[in-house]
């Protein structure tokens, strides 16, 4: 199936347009990074976690104060999924997790008459290894970005590897700082944890995978219309790729789509950023990675990678 089938775009004409689309939304995650930043999640943060179940709805902010005057301030309480779900942190007692879960359990029944609070799942991470899940999750983004650089610079040169791994921070920085500016703005509890960094590591792989296409592809026909500008030669490639980006894209999306809607609260952060990923991902393919290689390529020089027998 080709929805695009001898599709021509000047996508070269269009990349003051993708720049300022991308300097804007990097310019807003930015910023949202520096404020109101990450809501860290007790794996990087440390401390004890408890989804408290009610039979009736409670206020967050009042459940707080309750807590508050037992634990002392700094507990966080928000709405988990549904009106009847609660999500409580605390760093306060967080080496013995199960003593913590009955003063809030204790504590919210009290306050709270006829709310029956149920503790329905407890986690709990000490300092210590908080630090080391902090600098392991460090060591596999910027490895993998490293790895990525290396393989493309193999593969293609050193104007192909700038290129792609200019176009996955531009998605994991985008991803993350959509994640802070709306993580207090929405139902969906979008917290930086092991499964936000596990998404963060797929869509690195999405985003490249389809990058590695167009490029393999350009590199193709800039050796069979070698009379050619390279701008041209670089939109017909990506021209001759966009039936099969697009629907990669869209059927991948549907399928995470399900995964957001009926695979439950605790994937849901995972599932959005991996449709987030998705998105930036597929545009950065087409409109940052390829224009940063036609920049490179007509400023510091023609060279051009012998082409490889790899099947395509």
């Amino acid at each position: 199936m080709r929805i695009f089938d001898n599709a021509q775009y000047d996508f070269w004409a269009k990349r003051r347009l993708g720049m300022t689309i991308s300097g804007v939304l990097l310019l807003v995650a930015i910023i949202s990074l520096i404020y109101p930043g990450l809501e860290a999640g007790i794996d990087f943060k440390g401390g004890t976690e408890i989804v408290v179940q009610t039979e009736q709805p409670l206020a967050p902010t009042e459940v707080r104060a309750a807590l508050d005057e037992q634990l002392g301030a700094g507990s966080e309480v928000k709405e988990y999924g549904s009106p009847t779900e609660l999500l409580i942190r605390t760093t306060s007692g967080s080496g013995d997790a199960s003593a913590i879960s009955q003063t809030i359990i204790g504590t919210i029944g009290a306050a709270f008459a006829g709310s029956n609070p149920e503790a329905i799942r407890t986690d709990a991470v000490g300092p210590r290894f908080a630090e080391d899940l902090q600098r392991g999750a460090l060591y596999a983004v910027f490895g993998s970005l490293f790895v990525i650089l290396l393989y493309i610079f193999i593969r293609f040169d050193w104007r192909y590897s700038l290129g792609a791994v200019a176009a996955l921070t531009h998605d994991v920085i985008i991803v993350l700082g959509l994640f802070a500016l709306v993580h207090d703005l929405t139902p969906v509890t979008l917290m930086l944890d092991q499964a936000i960094i596990a998404a963060l590591l797929t869509i690195v792989g999405y985003s490249i995978n389809d990058t590695v296409v167009v490029f393999d592809r350009i590199r193709e026909f800039t050796q069979l219309f070698k009379t050619e500008d390279f701008s041209t030669v670089a939109n017909r490639a990506i021209s001759s790729t966009l039936s099969r980006t697009i629907l990669t894209s869209v059927t991948t999306m549907l399928v995470v789509l399900i995964l957001f809607l009926f695979g439950g609260e605790v994937l849901r952060g995972f599932s959005l950023s991996l449709i987030l990923g998705i998105a930036v991902g597929t545009y950065s393919s087409i409109f940052v990675a390829s224009p940063i290689v036609i920049m490179l390529r007509e400023r510091y020089g023609t060279s051009v990678p012998k082409l490889s027998t790899a099947t395509r």
